[in-house]
């Protein structure tokens, strides 16, 4: 049973420390290729622990912490990482899940309202706009946010604050991130029955990660916002 110990709880792939740094998307893809294995394995731990539903936000941000170590190169021990990262933002990642959900629902629902009504009269068009473009941001804040979450534990009041920031001055990251999570799951509908075990192999697991290596310099970002704030209060 050693080897089934071992697929669980040994090292992640290193990288070699005298090889060029790849930037961009070749580093994109050359995480990918070095750690693909690990996010087949991720994308099942991050199943199996939502299966309760209940479940599901810490497992969000459990799968969200690994693939945040795989964004940043760092070295990962999939299933301890998992586990402690679960148990960790067990409360908070209910609640920034949570309320995520209720405020892009909400924009969405909004959006799909005044679509309807805009068929019937175009004085509803302008709303339909305002709509559609709060949903999209709200988006963009919400991805940010979940990934703030697990890298330097912010209170959540803070994590709103400085996601809201980033998506309104980095919008183009995320944007690419979340239109690449989109285009997993089109292909998924675009090739089904021959694209069935997407889902419980790769869509969510690699998702995150996309949205985990577009916002992979948020604590710098963070970091120097804080300073700036610093620097405004008056002695």
């Amino acid at each position: 049973m050693q080897w089934l110990e071992g697929l669980w709880t040994r090292e992640g792939a290193g990288i070699d420390k005298d090889a060029p740094r790849p930037t961009g998307l070749a580093l994109f893809f050359d995480v990918l290729r070095r750690e693909w294995w690990e996010m087949v394995k991720l994308n099942i731990l991050f199943l199996l622990f939502s299966l309760p539903v209940v479940t599901m936000p810490a497992a969000t941000l459990a799968m969200a912490r690994v693939a945040r170590s795989f964004a940043a190169d760092e070295n990962t021990y999939l299933l301890r990482d998992f586990l402690e990262a679960f148990h960790r933002y067990a409360w908070r990642g209910t609640v920034l899940i949570v309320l995520c959900a209720v405020m892009t629902g909400a924009s969405g629902y909004a959006a799909v309202s005044y679509a309807q009504a805009a068929h019937l009269d175009i004085i509803y068009s302008f709303p339909l706009a305002i709509s559609v473009m709060v949903t999209a941001f709200l988006c963009l804040m919400s991805a940010y946010a979940i990934v703030m979450a697990v890298s330097y534990d912010p209170p959540i009041s803070k994590i709103f604050r400085q996601a809201a920031l980033l998506a309104l001055l980095k919008p183009l990251p995320m944007l690419a991130a979340l239109a690449f999570v989109g285009a997993l799951w089109l292909a998924h509908i675009l090739f089904y029955p021959m694209s069935v075990f997407m889902p419980a192999t790769i869509n969510f697991s690699l998702g995150m990660f996309a949205i985990c290596f577009a916002a992979r310099n948020i604590e710098a970002f963070a970091h120097q916002h804080g300073q700036r704030n610093s620097g405004d209060q008056p002695e």
